[in-house]
């Protein structure tokens, strides 16, 4: 018998753009506020799959995130807009070059399954004197 392994998967948003992405992925989305080498929450999510079932979200799937860490930012390849009206002598050029930051998708949290956090460590006790200091 074959065995098949299924990857998991999702459809996440963010800057207007949709993306399928899984784990270990490399993706390049519209810049985030983000510090090279953080982890981002990706709270858009719009479908989740493995392969045996789909969760489709009504638009997002409640509960579900996309944990990424960022690798910087950077510029993606220059677009020339030309303006030009004929008879007028009338001829502009510009470029654009956008940002974006390349994310490493490191996990995908489904709806319902909670993460375990490590414990609150205790503030210790400030200590005061007869004379308030």
């Amino acid at each position: 018998m074959l065995t098949e392994v299924f990857k998991i998967y999702a459809v996440i948003e963010t800057g207007g753009k949709q993306y399928k992405v899984s784990p270990g992925q490399t993706i390049d989305v519209e810049r985030l506020e983000v510090a090279e080498g953080k982890t981002v929450d990706l709270d858009r999510v719009l479908l989740i799959g493995d392969g045996k079932r789909v969760t489709v979200g009504t638009p997002t799937v409640d509960g579900a995130k996309v944990v990424a860490t960022s690798q910087g930012e950077g510029k993606g390849d220059k677009v020339v807009v030309f303006k030009y009206k004929p008879k007028v002598r009338y001829r502009k050029k510009t470029g654009h070059r956008q940002f974006y930051t390349r994310l490493v998708i490191d996990e995908i949290v489904e709806p319902g399954v909670a993460k375990a956090k490590p414990p609150k460590k205790a503030r210790p006790k400030k200590e005061v004197t007869k004379d308030g200091a």
